[in-house]
């Protein structure tokens, strides 16, 4: 028995090469988004800067992949445009990784951290909606597998630094003494991972910014140069199939050629596909009803919240564990990130299936009930380590899904315009990075299990707001029923007079 039918292979296999490429691009994503945290100490001994400065890597990534989120949607004129970013973004996050140990100053690093961090953005856009488009109400299926790549590739990208970072102080200065051993360093790495973390307390470290520095992680950069360059090798080798190289433009664009419907997108689904700014024009927003824009703000809301608690989870859990009343090892907190991130993998994995089975709604409702479930769970047995690691296995596997699905749903609710992948796109990316901005300074001000709080609060708002979008989209529904017949009886003269 097949797992999917036979309609979604066909459509799959016509699909083939270019499914395949926005997969390959995602897994770039990944492991360009997941190699900072590890490193971030034996970059620091690179620039020979403060952890204070050090820091300020993770905005720059982080802000402007929020920038190239927003505006990736521009790209998306034309096939050819849209394919030409996603091979450049691809190609400068090779390039990114192999001129980072070439960067000695920190703010040389933060402006190559930023412009990986809108490579990211503009693929994270792009590589939505050509799927979306590609697949429209089978779209589904194939996201929940778009998104298990951004996992691989954040799963890869720190097995590729481990072995190549440093396990003592990685400057040596003059009156360097070995006081602090390689499990206080790997505690500091630890907690760097959350990008928002409060630093404190750091004086214990031999953290010189003058001396010899002894680092080898530039070799790990250079690896994952490599590893990703096949993908802007298979996004050009996508262009040139599909013929839109000029070399090879003799004859029409492949895509051009396929009587499919989810290749000749209609006027309205085109102008939809702008930039965010240019969803906001006014000659975009005329004539749709009010639970058009509700919509949008609603699922632009509840994955501004699924993203934020991600992001803060990953970032705040080691600090939580090794924390009082916890009080857990460093080494097997260490541990929780790696389970959360491989949960969430594996969940998207095991999504592309159910989101073959049943519909968005019900796996929403279901991811949803469970990420608040989980966080209450924790609330109540916070002192059990083993409970922990269970939470953070189930928290993953609940809250993967949330992200691909509701874009899935958005668009089929809007028609397939275009316009609500890149509003949740941006909101996604703006939550992951405000939400944990300031559940970092809740931590800092009011201890470590605030975290748990902060986290629990948001997800019952954001379940709130699911049931809202419901509500809503059942009164969408309705109102697109009622104007139909009203559109053809305008159009029933017309009809006679030809």
């Amino acid at each position: 028995m097949r797992l999917l039918d036979e309609r979604i292979w066909l459509l799959f296999r016509r699909h083939l090469l270019q499914t395949l490429t926005y997969w390959s691009v995602f897994f770039s994503f990944g492991l360009c988004i997941a190699f900072l945290g590890p490193t971030i100490l034996d970059l620091r001994c690179q620039t020979q800067s403060t952890l204070q400065q050090i820091t300020w890597v993770f905005f720059s990534q982080q802000f402007f992949l929020l920038v190239g989120s927003s505006v990736g949607g521009l790209f998306k004129k034309t096939l050819l445009s849209s394919l030409s970013a996603l091979f450049a973004s691809a190609l400068i996050i090779s390039l990114v990784f192999a001129i980072i140990p070439l960067c000695h100053r920190v703010i040389l690093l933060s402006v190559a951290m930023g412009v990986a961090g809108a490579a990211m953005g503009v693929i994270d856009t792009i590589g939505n909606l050509q799927l979306v488009r590609l697949y429209q109400k089978d779209s589904a299926v194939f996201l929940q597998a778009l998104h298990f790549f951004i996992g691989l590739g954040a799963l890869v990208s720190p097995l590729v630094v481990d072995p190549f970072l440093a396990e003592d102080s990685c400057v040596l200065s003059s009156n360097w003494t070995a006081n602090s051993s390689g499990s206080d360093l790997e505690h500091l790495r630890n907690t760097l991972a959350g990008h928002g973390a409060p630093l404190h307390n750091t004086s214990q470290y031999p953290l010189y910014t003058k001396g010899v520095v002894v680092t080898r992680v530039s070799y790990a950069f250079w690896i994952m140069a490599v590893i990703n360059l096949p993908v802007p090798a298979a996004v050009l080798a996508l262009m040139f199939q599909e013929r839109l190289v000029r070399c090879c433009r003799s004859s029409p664009p492949l895509l051009s050629q396929k009587p499919d419907i989810s290749s000749h997108p209609t006027k309205e689904q085109q102008q939809g596909h702008g930039g965010l700014l240019d969803c906001c024009r006014p000659s975009n927003l005329q004539g749709h009803p009010a639970t058009f824009f509700i919509i949008h703000a609603l699922g632009g809301a509840i994955v501004f919240i699924t993203d934020g608690i991600i992001g803060c989870y990953a970032g705040f859990v080691y600090t939580y564990a090794v924390s009082p009343p916890l009080l857990m090892g460093y080494k097997a907190a260490g541990c929780l990130d790696s389970v959360f991130w491989a949960s969430i993998t594996a969940g998207r994995l095991c999504f592309i299936f159910f989101s073959y089975r049943y519909p968005a709604p019900a796996l929403l409702s279901v991811s949803l009930v469970g990420v608040i479930l989980v966080q209450l769970l924790l609330l109540i047995f916070y002192t059990s380590h083993v409970f922990l690691f269970i939470a953070s296995c189930v928290l993953g596997l609940c809250i993967s899904s949330v992200f691909p699905s509701m874009l899935a749903f958005t668009e089929d609710v809007l028609d397939y315009k275009g316009s609500a992948t890149i509003v949740l796109v941006t909101s996604a990316s703006t939550g992951e990075m405000l939400l944990q901005l300031l559940v970092g300074l809740v931590i800092h001000s009011k201890g470590s299990y605030s975290f748990l709080l902060c986290t629990t609060i948001t997800s019952f708002i954001g379940f709130c707001l699911f049931l809202l979008l419901l509500y809503t989209h059942r009164v969408h529904r309705n109102h697109q029923t009622d104007s139909s017949p009203c559109l053809d009886m305008k159009d029933e003269p017309k009809s006679g007079g030809s």
